[in-house]
């Protein structure tokens, strides 16, 4: 899901009380950080019905305390297709993305999809606020779970908004990562912080937890796929083609014009399909998704929030 503007604003009381934990010490700070960032939310999204038809739930074990993450997969009609591991931003669970994972079997993928632990029912130890680092060691066991859920796919990464931060670290750790998609990703935390009202105080050398995108993406060998919405209110555009102009790999940009932070496979799902189908040589899944993708506008829904 996404970082939103209201996440982001709890940052502000950080810059409030900043003299007060430069005197006291940073390890209040750094124990929030993930509390800020992430926002998780255990509660279900208020347009949640049940799962997506013909998704099954699955428990992966992670850590060393015996925990589990909860996961969704959703096969494709074909054993052959393609399999994305797919990753959402801040705030919403996976019940957030009941309406986005089933788009994406549209296209043709087979879907694995989780919530990092202290998301949803993904329960962690102790506080349960996710960290950057428990985030990320969370995606490595969900790539090993989903090499035994399809181990003759293809596998490809897909990281929405705080989501594009993991799924980039992930590219840089997997040897067999077929491809990355990153949707509405931001270049680093610090520089959210920057484009808020009160981005000019000194607060972003306290941030531990900095999600830097721009330093990492440079690294990321495997052929990556940036989309972004040029009405994004959340991570501005400009900070897609940052990230776009900072990558060495195979590469391309797929400008969403009018598009919004939420809204991309919703309102340009053929446009984004064939920017995929093409830049990732998947001719198969251009064919598949042409007998099962919904009938859409190839008019971009400008400003609008479609999940």
């Amino acid at each position: 899901m996404k970082i939103s503007r209201p996440v982001f604003t709890r940052w502000r009381a950080a810059a409030v009380i900043f003299f007060l934990v430069v005197l006291g010490g940073c390890a209040w700070l750094d124990a929030k950080q993930g509390e800020w960032i992430f926002n998780p939310v255990q509660g279900e999204w208020r347009g949640y019905r049940g799962l997506p038809e013909g998704a099954t739930e699955q428990w992966i074990p992670v850590g060393k305390h015996d925990e589990k993450i909860h996961a969704w997969w959703a096969p494709a009609g074909r054993a052959d297709a393609p399999v994305l591991l797919y990753l959402h931003g801040a705030r919403w669970n996976l019940t957030g993305s009941v309406t986005r994972i089933p788009r994406w079997n549209k296209m043709g993928f087979s879907v694995l999809a989780i919530d990092y632990r202290g998301f949803g029912q993904s329960a962690a130890k102790g506080s349960g606020a996710p960290t950057e680092a428990s985030a990320n060691e969370d995606v490595e066991a969900a790539w090993k779970q989903l090499a035994t859920l399809a181990p003759n796919s293809k596998r490809y990464i897909f990281g929405h908004s705080l989501g594009g931060s993991m799924a980039i670290s992930l590219a840089l750790k997997a040897p067999d990562v077929s491809g990355l998609i990153l949707e509405g990703a931001f270049t680093s935390v610090p520089d959210m912080i920057s484009e808020m009202r009160w981005g000019f105080l000194p607060v972003k050398f306290l941030v531990s937890q900095r999600f830097d995108n721009i330093d990492r993406i440079d690294d990321v060998k495997v052929p990556l796929l940036i989309a972004h919405g040029t009405r994004d209110d959340i991570v501005p555009f400009s900070m897609g083609e940052k990230l776009f102009a900072a990558a060495k790999a195979p590469k391309r940009f797929f400008r969403a014009e009018g598009g919004s932070h939420h809204n991309l496979t919703a309102s340009f799902f053929d446009e984004y399909r064939q920017a995929i189908v093409e830049h990732f040589g998947l001719a198969s899944l251009g064919a598949t998704a042409a007998l099962s993708a919904p009938a859409m506008s190839g008019t971009p829904s400008i400003g609008t929030a479609s999940r």
